[in-house]
Protein backbone atom coordinates (compact mmCIF):
# COMPACT_ATOMS: atom_id res chain seq x y z
CA UNK A 1 0.00 0.00 0.00
CA UNK A 2 1.45 3.83 -1.22
CA UNK A 3 2.39 5.45 2.15
CA UNK A 4 0.60 8.95 2.79
CA UNK A 5 3.72 10.90 2.23
CA UNK A 6 4.29 8.98 -1.27
CA UNK A 7 0.87 10.24 -2.30
CA UNK A 8 1.23 13.91 -1.46
CA UNK A 9 4.79 14.54 -3.06
CA UNK A 10 3.10 12.39 -6.07
CA UNK A 11 0.31 15.25 -5.78
CA UNK A 12 3.20 18.32 -5.67
CA UNK A 13 5.04 16.63 -8.53
CA UNK A 14 2.01 16.48 -10.56
CA UNK A 15 1.00 20.47 -9.45
CA UNK A 16 4.70 21.66 -9.30
CA UNK A 17 6.98 19.19 -11.36
CA UNK A 18 10.35 20.75 -10.54
CA UNK A 19 9.47 19.85 -7.13
CA UNK A 20 10.72 16.31 -7.30
CA UNK A 21 14.61 17.97 -7.13
CA UNK A 22 13.37 18.30 -3.59
CA UNK A 23 11.56 15.28 -3.24
CA UNK A 24 13.38 13.22 -4.53
CA UNK A 25 16.52 12.71 -2.53
CA UNK A 26 14.13 13.01 1.02
CA UNK A 27 12.29 10.11 0.06
CA UNK A 28 14.60 7.51 2.34
CA UNK A 29 14.53 10.12 5.09
CA UNK A 30 10.48 10.41 4.63
CA UNK A 31 9.63 6.43 4.20
CA UNK A 32 12.14 4.47 5.33
CA UNK A 33 14.76 2.78 3.23
CA UNK A 34 13.94 -0.94 4.48
CA UNK A 35 13.63 -3.72 2.11
CA UNK A 36 10.25 -4.85 0.87
CA UNK A 37 11.01 -8.61 1.74
CA UNK A 38 13.18 -8.27 5.21
CA UNK A 39 12.65 -12.00 5.06
CA UNK A 40 13.09 -13.50 1.97
CA UNK A 41 15.22 -9.53 0.11
CA UNK A 42 17.07 -8.77 3.26
CA UNK A 43 19.48 -6.24 0.74
CA UNK A 44 16.55 -5.72 -1.37
CA UNK A 45 17.77 -6.58 -4.81
CA UNK A 46 14.94 -8.75 -5.50
CA UNK A 47 12.19 -6.94 -4.89
CA UNK A 48 13.69 -3.67 -3.70
CA UNK A 49 13.15 -1.29 -1.10
CA UNK A 50 10.36 1.18 0.37
CA UNK A 51 12.01 4.12 -1.05
CA UNK A 52 12.47 2.57 -4.29
CA UNK A 53 9.00 2.67 -4.35
CA UNK A 54 7.92 5.61 -3.55
CA UNK A 55 10.30 7.13 -5.72
CA UNK A 56 9.47 5.23 -8.67
CA UNK A 57 5.87 6.68 -7.92
CA UNK A 58 7.39 10.28 -8.23
CA UNK A 59 9.09 9.45 -11.75
CA UNK A 60 5.65 7.87 -12.46
CA UNK A 61 3.90 11.58 -11.53
CA UNK A 62 6.68 13.33 -13.32
CA UNK A 63 6.60 11.41 -16.66
CA UNK A 64 2.57 12.58 -17.02
CA UNK A 65 3.08 16.28 -16.03
CA UNK A 66 6.17 16.88 -17.91
CA UNK A 67 6.55 16.53 -22.20
CA UNK A 68 8.41 13.94 -23.23
CA UNK A 69 11.66 16.22 -23.82
CA UNK A 70 11.45 17.47 -20.55
CA UNK A 71 10.44 14.50 -18.86
CA UNK A 72 14.26 12.90 -20.21
CA UNK A 73 16.11 16.13 -19.44
CA UNK A 74 15.02 15.68 -15.55
CA UNK A 75 14.97 11.99 -15.75
CA UNK A 76 19.08 12.14 -16.56
CA UNK A 77 19.54 15.23 -14.22
CA UNK A 78 17.63 13.19 -11.13
CA UNK A 79 20.07 9.96 -11.90
CA UNK A 80 23.05 11.65 -12.66
CA UNK A 81 23.09 14.54 -9.14
CA UNK A 82 21.64 11.56 -7.51
CA UNK A 83 23.42 9.32 -5.24
CA UNK A 84 22.92 4.90 -5.63
CA UNK A 85 19.54 4.81 -3.79
CA UNK A 86 18.24 8.00 -6.11
CA UNK A 87 19.75 6.35 -9.36
CA UNK A 88 17.89 3.09 -8.78
CA UNK A 89 14.84 4.99 -7.92
CA UNK A 90 14.83 6.52 -11.03
CA UNK A 91 15.45 3.22 -12.81
CA UNK A 92 12.74 1.20 -10.88
CA UNK A 93 10.48 4.27 -12.41
CA UNK A 94 11.04 3.44 -15.89
CA UNK A 95 10.44 0.05 -15.04
CA UNK A 96 7.23 0.71 -13.91
CA UNK A 97 6.20 3.68 -16.52
CA UNK A 98 4.04 2.33 -19.49
CA UNK A 99 3.56 3.64 -22.94
CA UNK A 100 7.14 5.01 -22.60
CA UNK A 101 7.53 7.64 -25.31
CA UNK A 102 11.01 7.53 -27.31
CA UNK A 103 12.67 10.83 -25.92
CA UNK A 104 12.11 9.30 -22.58
CA UNK A 105 13.48 5.73 -23.66
CA UNK A 106 16.21 6.69 -25.42
CA UNK A 107 17.60 9.01 -22.11
CA UNK A 108 16.34 5.90 -20.31
CA UNK A 109 18.91 3.48 -22.01
CA UNK A 110 22.03 5.69 -21.30
CA UNK A 111 20.77 5.41 -18.13
CA UNK A 112 20.80 1.43 -17.83
CA UNK A 113 24.02 1.44 -19.82
CA UNK A 114 25.85 3.48 -16.84
CA UNK A 115 23.57 1.22 -14.14
CA UNK A 116 25.40 -1.65 -15.44
CA UNK A 117 28.96 -0.26 -15.48
CA UNK A 118 28.84 -0.08 -11.80
CA UNK A 119 29.26 -2.65 -8.90
CA UNK A 120 26.26 -1.67 -7.22
CA UNK A 121 24.02 -4.80 -7.21
CA UNK A 122 20.81 -3.29 -6.42
CA UNK A 123 21.41 -0.60 -9.32
CA UNK A 124 23.02 -3.52 -11.61
CA UNK A 125 19.13 -5.52 -10.73
CA UNK A 126 17.02 -2.40 -11.00
CA UNK A 127 18.86 -1.66 -14.11
CA UNK A 128 17.98 -5.33 -15.77
CA UNK A 129 14.06 -4.57 -14.92
CA UNK A 130 10.83 -4.56 -17.45
CA UNK A 131 12.23 -1.14 -19.32
CA UNK A 132 15.58 -2.84 -20.45
CA UNK A 133 14.06 -6.65 -20.79
CA UNK A 134 11.60 -4.18 -23.57
CA UNK A 135 14.69 -1.78 -25.17
CA UNK A 136 17.99 -2.44 -23.98
CA UNK A 137 19.57 -3.97 -27.36
CA UNK A 138 20.24 -7.73 -27.34
CA UNK A 139 24.10 -7.71 -27.39
CA UNK A 140 23.98 -4.95 -24.47
CA UNK A 141 21.00 -7.04 -22.46
CA UNK A 142 22.70 -10.52 -22.77
CA UNK A 143 26.09 -8.80 -21.06
CA UNK A 144 23.77 -7.43 -18.44
CA UNK A 145 22.68 -11.05 -17.70
CA UNK A 146 26.10 -11.88 -17.33
CA UNK A 147 27.38 -9.55 -15.19
CA UNK A 148 24.34 -10.65 -12.99
CA UNK A 149 25.54 -13.28 -13.03
CA UNK A 150 29.26 -12.85 -11.93
CA UNK A 151 27.91 -10.85 -9.19
CA UNK A 152 26.09 -13.55 -7.74
CA UNK A 153 22.53 -11.71 -8.73
CA UNK A 154 19.81 -13.61 -8.82
CA UNK A 155 18.66 -14.67 -12.53
CA UNK A 156 15.07 -13.85 -10.96
CA UNK A 157 15.75 -10.15 -10.62
CA UNK A 158 16.10 -9.90 -14.48
CA UNK A 159 12.84 -9.15 -16.11
CA UNK A 160 12.14 -11.35 -19.57
CA UNK A 161 14.60 -13.52 -19.32
CA UNK A 162 12.39 -16.34 -20.67
CA UNK A 163 10.86 -14.43 -23.56
CA UNK A 164 14.51 -12.48 -24.83
CA UNK A 165 17.41 -15.46 -23.46
CA UNK A 166 19.05 -17.03 -26.99
CA UNK A 167 21.34 -19.30 -27.80
CA UNK A 168 24.20 -16.98 -27.76
CA UNK A 169 23.28 -16.01 -24.25
CA UNK A 170 23.75 -19.90 -23.12
CA UNK A 171 26.89 -20.20 -25.19
CA UNK A 172 28.11 -17.13 -22.83
CA UNK A 173 27.08 -18.73 -19.59
CA UNK A 174 28.54 -22.29 -20.98
CA UNK A 175 32.10 -20.65 -20.92
CA UNK A 176 31.39 -18.99 -18.02
CA UNK A 177 30.52 -22.94 -16.37
CA UNK A 178 33.63 -24.18 -17.95
CA UNK A 179 35.70 -21.50 -16.82
CA UNK A 180 34.39 -22.26 -12.71
CA UNK A 181 34.88 -25.70 -12.96
CA UNK A 182 38.21 -26.37 -14.86
CA UNK A 183 39.65 -23.29 -12.06
CA UNK A 184 38.08 -25.25 -9.29
CA UNK A 185 35.43 -22.64 -8.56
CA UNK A 186 31.94 -23.42 -7.90
CA UNK A 187 28.88 -23.39 -10.07
CA UNK A 188 25.77 -21.84 -8.78
CA UNK A 189 22.45 -22.96 -9.96
CA UNK A 190 21.70 -19.81 -11.98
CA UNK A 191 24.74 -20.36 -13.87
CA UNK A 192 23.44 -23.83 -14.76
CA UNK A 193 20.34 -22.59 -15.74
CA UNK A 194 21.40 -20.00 -18.19
CA UNK A 195 23.66 -22.34 -19.63
CA UNK A 196 20.75 -24.69 -20.78
CA UNK A 197 18.68 -22.01 -22.15
CA UNK A 198 17.49 -22.63 -25.82
CA UNK A 199 14.79 -19.95 -26.24
CA UNK A 200 14.99 -17.90 -29.61
CA UNK A 201 14.62 -14.11 -28.75
CA UNK A 202 11.90 -12.45 -28.23
CA UNK A 203 12.72 -8.41 -28.96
Amino acid sequence: MTNQWTIDAAREVAAEPQRIVVLFPAAGRAVGRAPLDPAGDPLGVRRGTVDDGARAELVGALLRALSPVDSAEQLGDLYRHGDDAERRGVLCGLNAATGTPPEVVAAGLELVSDALRTNDPRLVAAALGSFAAEHLDQHAWRHGVLKALFMGIPLDVVAGLDRRADDELARMAVGLVEERRAAGRPVTDDMRRLATITTTPGG
